[in-house]
C-alpha cells in the first residue's frame, strides 16, 4: 500500500491502556502515512489509569508501529504529559533515535515552533492532583456511556454524537478554561518571539492564526484519540489538521470542525536544542538545562523498577 508522505507528525492524548482509546482507528491512520519526524506530545500511555488486565491487541499494534519507525531510523520525540508524568523523571533522555523531553523547539524557515503538552497551565494539576485524577475517572466513564449511546443510535439509524463535546461546548466554565488555555500559550509564545506554539492536553484540536503587533503567530493543538481522533501534519511548508473519517460528521455537528491548514512558508525543517532563556518560569517547562543522557534500555528498566518500590 502506498503511504502518504508527511514531513512532521504530531500526536497527543492517545491514552493507550484506557477503554476510551481508539487504537484501531489510530493504527489505520498510522499505517496510511510515512512521516519523517514524529512528535508524541504527551499522554500517549495513560499511566494514571493503567491496569494490568487491560491492554488490547489494538493498543499493542500502535506501540509496535512506533517501534517499527524507530527501527527504520526515524526520530521520535516523546514529550511528557500529566498522564505519563512518570517519564519526567528521565527527561532529558535519549535511547538511540527516541528522545524523551518535556518540551521541544524546532527551527523552521517560517520561525521557531515550540512544542509542549500544556498541563502546566492546569491549576488542578498543580494544587489538586487528586481532583484531576478523579476527573479523569469521570471522563472515562462518560466516554463509556457515550459509546453505548452511539451503539444504540447506530442501531436506530441515527448518527454519532459526542456527549463530552456537547458538555464542554455548553458549560461556560469549560469554554472559558479552553479559551484561557489557548490565550496563555499564545501570550507566552509571543513573549518568547516564537512563530508557532503546539500543545495538546485539552482535547480540543485547533489551528488558529493570530495577528500581533510584532507579526503573526499560529496556535496549534493536535487534539486527541479519545473523542476527536485528530493529528497535526506538516508537509510541503503547510500545517494541516487531520481528522479521522469516523469522527468528521460528529465534529461538524458539535463545533464546525473539519480540516484546517496554515502555511508557515517553510520548506526545510531542522531540529535544534532549545537555547538558554526560552523556558517558562515553571519547573515542568524550564527543565534542568542538562543535555540528553543516552542510556541503555536495561538501565531505564532498572531505574523504573527502583521507582516502583
Amino acid at each position: 500500500m502506498e503511504r502518504r508522505p508527511v514531513d512532521i507528525l504530531v500526536l497527543s492524548d492517545i491514552h493507550l491502556g484506557t477503554v476510551g482509546c481508539h487504537a484501531k482507528e489510530l493504527h489505520e491512520y498510522l499505517s496510511s502515512i510515512d512521516p519523517g519526524l514524529i512528535i508524541l506530545n504527551g499522554d500517549i500511555i495513560d499511566i494514571w489509569q493503567f491496569r494490568k488486565n487491560y491492554w488490547p491487541a489494538s493498543h499493542m499494534k500502535v506501540v509496535k508501529k512506533f517501534l517499527s519507525w524507530l527501527s527504520k531510523g526515524k526520530t521520535i520525540y516523546y514529550l511528557t504529559g500529566n498522564h505519563d508524568e512518570l517519564l519526567r523523571k528521565f527527561s532529558p533522555t535519549r535511547l538511540g533515535n527516541l528522545h524523551i523531553k518535556n518540551k521541544l523547539l524546532l527551527q523552521t524557515e517560517g520561525g521557531p515552533a515550540w512544542f509542549f503538552h500544556g498541563d502546566v497551565f492546569d491549576l488542578s494539576m498543580k494544587y489538586s492532583k487528586w481532583l484531576a485524577r478523579l476527573g479523569a475517572v469521570g471522563y472515562d466513564l462518560l466516554i463509556l456511556i457515550n459509546r453505548f449511546v452511539n451503539q444504540v443510535a447506530a442501531a436506530l439509524g441515527y448518527g454519532r454524537i459526542s456527549l463530552s463535546k456537547k458538555i464542554k461546548d455548553g458549560v461556560k466554565t469549560a469554554v472559558r478554561f479552553i479559551s484561557d488555555f489557548e490565550q496563555i500559550a499564545i501570550d507566552l509564545a509571543a513573549e518568547k518571539g516564537y512563530s508557532y506554539v503546539v500543545c495538546g492536553h485539552i482535547h480540543q484540536p485547533n489551528i488558529r492564526e493570530i495577528t500581533l503587533e510584532t507579526g503573526k503567530l499560529t496556535y496549534l493543538n493536535s487534539g486527541d484519540w479519545i473523542e476527536n481522533l485528530t493529528a497535526l501534519e506538516y508537509h510541503d511548508g503547510q500545517w494541516q489538521l487531520y481528522r479521522h473519517p469516523d469522527e468528521k460528521a460528529a465534529s461538524k455537528a458539535s463545533s464546525g470542525g473539519g480540516q484546517h491548514s496554515t502555511n508557515p512558508k517553510a520548506s526545510e525543517l531542522a531540529s535544534s536544542e532549545e537555547p538558554e532563556g526560552v523556558s517558562l518560569e515553571t519547573e515542568m517547562l524550564h527543565g534542568t538545562g542538562q543535555p540528553e543522557e543516552e542510556v541503555s534500555l536495561a538501565q531505564l528498566i532498572q531505574q523504573v523498577s527502583v521507582l516502583g518500590r
